[in-house]
């Protein structure tokens, strides 16, 4: 038997996740602290957790509607009102997922024809490209920079379309880059939006960890929510990766046709998940803006000693990820990471991981103890000394 020709070619193709090798790693390394998984370190609030067990032991194990708990619906209904603005019928214009993750999945299957056209942001979240190829789309990276902080360009997406593009693919907060997208930006894209006729898929998980201004959504400007599909979850601000457990709102018509593969690939997420996100919506925003106090003075202590070392370094606005530049020491992205994990035991993610526009840079997830940011800081330091000393060796001979 030859394996080959029984795995599809697209799927050949694919790349392994950057961030899931390092992890693997870092699981046989017990004195390693890594700083490459994007999850809080705070455990679910236990009022949280409480309401999973307390309906487990009430006997709720039976699958849900295919769309989800209605009660749970109706819930993401009014916290969508109140954070993001767009108001969504529970019975129609919203659906339950595994995470953010599934969403984008049945989002991109459900709008695109093979060789349909997707413009989104680079760096992004590993998933984007594998999912549009998956979905056997064509994806259009459009890069962000360094000099404006990784923030969001209207004219490069503009001068980015061509004919075929059918979905504009936005992340602010930006996972890796911790980059946002003031008013006025998301404005001129969503006037680009209407003018090329294209479907906005709005990954706005990280909402809650804005820490500079009030996140503005693009699903709530005017004319933005008939034509986009809002994607958010419980993973991060409400510290519930394990739990997957996410939702998309948009139009009936998309939010239908999402619906129909959801219901045949996935059935509908776990109840005892949705159950949890009922108890969170309601009693935990006090337990995300404490977590989110947390995050920002891990972000400000991170982000100096990276610049203090040489590793130039923005200020994220948003989500909890560093995105320092490692060019001043004359490795690539992937050789520091590897040297760094062997070398002092601590684990950060190659740039390009997230697409070729992260080359020359890592992420650092500060979504760890403050314990651990001091000392895996003070490991970094040491391993950048030597990475100087060598250089000077090197001009010396």
């Amino acid at each position: 038997m030859n394996p080959d020709q029984f795995v599809a070619n697209h799927v050949k193709s694919l790349p392994r996740s950057g961030i899931r090798d390092f992890f693997a790693i870092v699981q046989e390394m017990p004195q390693a602290i890594s700083l490459g998984i994007g999850e809080p370190d705070f455990i679910t609030p236990w009022k949280i957790r409480e309401a999973s067990i307390f309906a487990l032991e009430k006997g709720k194990t039976s699958y849900t509607d295919n769309r989800g708990l209605l009660s749970l619906r109706k819930e993401i209904s009014k916290y969508v009102s109140s954070f993001f603005g767009p108001d969504y019928d529970p019975r129609s214009e919203i659906l339950v997922t595994v995470g953010v993750s599934e969403a984008i999945d049945v989002a991109l299957r459900a709008i695109l024809n093979p060789g349909d056209k997707v413009l989104y942001h680079e760096p992004c979240y590993v998933s984007y490209a594998p999912s549009v190829s998956l979905a056997f789309g064509q994806g259009i990276p459009v890069g962000t920079s360094t000099q404006q902080s990784f923030s969001l360009n209207p004219e490069a997406f503009e001068e980015a379309w061509e004919p075929g593009c059918k979905i504009l693919m936005l992340n602010f907060p930006t996972n890796p880059t911790g980059g946002t997208a003031d008013r006025a930006k998301l404005e001129r894209l969503a006037r680009f939006a209407v003018e090329k006729d294209l479907i906005v898929i709005s990954d706005e998980i990280y909402a809650e960890l804005t820490y500079e201004g009030e996140h503005v959504s693009l699903a709530a400007l005017p004319g933005m929510k008939e034509r986009t599909i809002l994607l958010h979850g419980f993973s991060k601000g409400f510290a519930m990766t394990g739990f997957r457990v996410g939702f998309a709102c948009g139009p009936d018509w998309l939010i239908e046709a999402m619906m129909k593969i959801h219901q045949y690939c996935m059935m509908c997420a776990p109840i005892l998940s949705q159950e949890a996100a009922i108890e969170a919506l309601r009693n935990g925003t006090e337990d995300v803006l404490r977590m989110r106090d947390h995050y920002a003075k891990r972000r400000d202590f991170i982000v100096r000693r990276f610049n203090e070392m040489g590793l130039a370094c923005h200020l994220p606005r948003g989500s909890f990820y560093a995105f320092p530049s490692v060019e001043a020491y004359g490795l690539n992205e992937v050789e520091f990471c590897h040297r760094l994990l062997r070398e002092e035991e601590v684990a950060v993610v190659p740039g390009t991981a997230f697409g070729p526009h992260g080359r020359n840079h890592v992420r650092a997830s500060f979504s760890t103890s403050y314990e651990k940011l001091v000392e895996a800081s003070e490991r970094i330091e040491r391993f950048a000394e030597s990475l100087a000393s060598e250089k000077v060796d090197q001009t010396a001979v």
